[in-house]
């Protein structure tokens, strides 16, 4: 069986201690999508959405959402993060936005999750903004891409989703 670093000897949830880790830079990207309507996705393009700037909106708010994510995922540590980046990439002939957020850190412990939640406020962010145009939007895909630094070292995802 698997050891779970989150869970003490007898079962119970812990924070791992990352005390005797070695502060390195660590840096993760995330990526995901959401596919939309070819009406939806022209609003959105061509600011016409009447909420306002949808990709910026998202934007922010993944960059806030990457900054609260031991605020929201229970055994997270808080971390002092040093970069969030949040890009967007419409995709016209799959009527879809794909979304990448870049997280960073010099720190114990990596920055997997706040890249991940980036991706995923950002795309909650752009579905809120147009649900009145869309209410079937899909957000799929969701994954890490690749991640640096570390006592694991790098990783770089081969997809195991379509």
């Amino acid at each position: 069986m698997t050891e779970f670093t989150h869970l003490d000897v007898n079962g119970n949830v812990r924070m791992v201690d990352v005390n005797d880790k070695d502060v390195t830079k660590r840096i993760a990207i995330a990526s995901g999508l959401i596919q939309m309507k070819p009406d939806t996705l022209d609003k959105i393009t061509t600011a016409k959405v009447k909420k306002g700037n949808v990709l910026e909106a998202a934007r922010i708010a993944g960059i806030m959402a990457a900054k609260r994510t031991s605020d929201l995922i229970p055994m997270c540590h808080p971390l002092n993060i040093t970069h969030v980046s949040v890009d967007f990439f419409p995709e016209h002939e799959t009527n879809s936005i794909k979304i990448e957020a870049q997280a960073s850190v010099s720190g114990k412990t990596g920055v997997e999750m706040e890249a991940l939640t980036a991706v995923s406020v950002a795309a909650l962010t752009i579905y809120d903004m147009c649900k009145s145009y869309d209410k079937r939007m899909v957000i799929s895909d969701i994954h890490l891409k690749s991640k640096c630094g570390g006592k694991s070292g790098n990783f770089l995802a081969e997809r195991y989703i379509k």
